[in-house]
């Protein structure tokens, strides 16, 4: 059910915009809203409760927790990889995501690096612009911020995977979504801080930082170099 409402919202925006390559942004006026909305659930609630948090958890344990939530998404990433034809980088993530999840305790421990299963990150959007599919109209989702119609398949296989995707009670779901959102928060804040000192239009800076950063994960980092982007 969780997964069809996301999806509904990935077609309703679909419908809503057609992006072209001279204005990847067709749903800009809903997006600055929904950017502003975000900035400010930021510095309300999320902001400081990732401040407390960080204060209180432990780096070690900060960096566990990290790991539990990003383990399945090596399942993805080799996924993604044998998509691309890349069979080496789809069974090394193959192999963490097996490693971790068994001698690394449902991914709470990384010792799929010491042994030498090195880490890809590649996800579903960046396979289907490997096979041509364009980036689509920009959209920033609530909470979960930039994205885009192609890259909002991320969004979904991402969720898919995660641990409280797969458990059925309420309040187990929302404390291990709220542990998610809090401990990845937390990595952020200086990220965040340098952004607040940008005196230029923020929506504009993180949009077109996102377009680049998304398109040259799709080339991997062979993006011929753009004049207007700096």
């Amino acid at each position: 059910m969780r997964v069809a409402n996301m999806m509904h919202l990935m077609t309703l925006a679909a419908l809503s915009g057609c992006a072209t390559a001279g204005n990847p942004d067709p749903l800009e006026q809903v997006n600055r809203k929904t950017f502003a909305f975000n900035q400010k659930l930021d510095d309300v609630v999320l902001k400081p409760v990732a401040k407390g948090y960080q204060k209180v958890v432990p780096g070690s344990v900060r960096q566990s927790v990290r790991n539990f939530y990003a383990n399945p998404r090596d399942l993805l990433s080799a996924i993604s990889s044998f998509l691309q034809g890349r069979q080496i980088d789809g069974a090394s993530d193959l192999m963490r995501f097996a490693t971790n999840s068994t001698i690394g305790v449902l991914g709470l421990f990384d010792v799929a690096t010491p042994l030498g299963f090195e880490k890809h990150n590649e996800d579903i959007g960046q396979a289907l612009g490997y096979w041509g599919m364009g980036s689509g109209a920009y959209i920033v989702w609530p909470i979960f911020g930039p994205s885009s119609l192609r890259d909002t398949t991320t969004l979904v296989s991402n969720f898919v995977v995660t641990p409280q995707a797969l458990v059925s009670d309420n309040s187990l779901y929302y404390s291990l979504t709220a542990l998610q959102i809090t401990n990845a928060r937390s990595d952020q804040l200086t990220t965040s801080e340098i952004l607040d000192d940008i005196s230029i239009d923020q929506y504009l800076f993180v949009r077109d930082a996102y377009l680049r950063y998304r398109e040259s994960l799709v080339h991997n980092g062979n993006l011929p170099a753009d004049p207007d982007f700096e």
